[in-house]
């Protein structure tokens, strides 16, 4: 890969779980060498996180999924020497991930105050559920209570006056994900600030306050209106027609954005009397109207197949598009010319498989070279490399069980 642009920078990573580890991949892919330390003999929680795993090394999918460009060290950091090779590391970093509860890390002196005194100059990056202050400061935050408190399942799912309605929570853990891009976008900020000033930064990232921050359109539809968004399945609240329809052999999406688009649709669907019909004249009308027009729609498209539809709608530029389950992901013709899915090459497995950084950066992909790394796999590399220590040392630090 030619294109780095966080080449020579260095991250220590201190997190776990999803969040934070999305964040430092992320940062890795853009060229960044990311330490990744780790409990001995346990390290990331996520490498058990399974089944599906690799078949040799039993690391799990989830931890895969993550990992990507990172060297694992394994140190014990609720012992001292631990926690004196944690700060000599600091010292050769621009900046310090960690996704602790508020105040764990101060009784092994890696809180932010701690490392600040041994380089003044330190970007340290903290993810907790719910930020640094107020009433719930103390708690734990998890993507899927974080899902339901911050609002987003008010919003998935479908109506409770339908059958199987109920709230949903996004199939992936979406609000960690979102959580480690604002962390990534926020550490880059902080390297440009440090580049204009020499200063370091703190910055501070609760899962709620990002969930919160993702609502979007739905929460400015609440501030807006004073009106609690309810949930509407598959449909849009701003736009109709703007959801899954069944057709004659599954379901079809049809995102019909504007007027021009709806008139094209209902030449498509032979119903030109919609078209000049009142009820549905403008989008505004239409969402007034939905349910009568969403009933009419789904009369027609139960009458030609999903394939049909997506041919006369794409010849005459309406949106749509099949629901398609992974595999077919993965078969798709444009995700295959995108390369989506690349295969890096593994120390016990062989190769293993993973999904592409969505970046293109001067038509490059972004994406590190080294695979998820083996629990410990490169602590006597990172301390040998960075801090200089000599088999010896390594030795006895083995022996003392401070790294594995």
């Amino acid at each position: 890969m030619s294109a780095q642009p966080l080449k020579g920078y260095r991250i220590l990573d201190l997190s776990r779980i999803l969040a934070g580890p999305w964040c430092s991949q992320q940062l890795a892919d853009l060229g960044a060498e990311v330490i990744k330390i780790e409990r001995p003999s346990e390290g990331d929680d996520t490498r058990r996180w399974g089944p599906p795993w690799l078949p040799e090394s039993k690391e799990a999918a989830y931890y895969l999924a993550a990992n990507r460009g990172k060297q694992s060290v394994t140190i014990d950091m609720a012992q001292a020497q631990g926690q004196a090779l944690i700060h000599e590391l600091v010292k050769h970093c621009d900046v310090v991930l960690e996704n602790f509860k508020v105040g764990g890390l101060k009784k092994y002196h890696l809180d932010y105050e701690s490392l600040k005194a041994i380089k003044n100059d330190i970007i340290y990056c903290s993810i907790t559920g719910f930020g640094q202050d107020g009433p719930y400061a103390h708690r734990a935050g998890y993507d899927f209570m974080i899902q339901g408190l911050g609002g987003l399942m008010s919003l998935t799912g479908l109506p409770d006056s339908e059958l199987g309605g109920g709230p949903v929570k996004v199939g992936v853990a979406i609000t960690d994900i979102f959580t480690g891009m604002y962390a990534a976008n926020a550490i880059m900020a902080a390297l440009l600030q440090k580049s204009r000033t020499g200063e370091g930064a703190y910055i501070d990232l609760a899962l709620l306050d990002v969930q919160v921050g993702v609502l979007a359109n739905q929460a400015l539809n609440y501030l807006t209106s004073n009106q609690v968004p309810q949930r509407l399945g598959n449909a849009h609240p701003n736009i109709v027609p703007y959801q899954a329809f069944p057709t004659s052999d599954g379901f079809i999406i049809l995102a019909v954005g504007n007027d021009a688009q709806f008139k094209r649709f209902c030449e498509v669907a032979k119903c030109d009397n919609w078209i000049d019909d009142p009820r549905f004249k403008t989008n505004a009308l239409r969402v007034e109207n939905r349910q009568i027009l969403v009933e009419l729609i789904k009369r027609e498209m139960v009458k030609q197949s999903t394939d049909t539809w997506l041919a006369e709608l794409e010849v005459v530029g309406v949106p749509c598009g099949p629901i398609n389950t992974l595999d077919r992901v993965f078969a798709d013709p444009q995700v295959q010319h995108r390369h989506l899915k690349i295969t890096l090459p593994h120390p016990v497995d062989g190769q293993v498989d993973l999904v592409s950084n969505p970046i293109r950066f001067n038509h490059e992909a972004l994406n590190a070279t080294l695979p998820p790394p083996l629990l410990g796999q490169h602590t006597s590399h990172v301390l040998q490399g960075v801090l200089g220590l000599s088999d010896i040392e390594l030795a006895e630090l083995k022996e003392a069980k401070i790294i594995a």
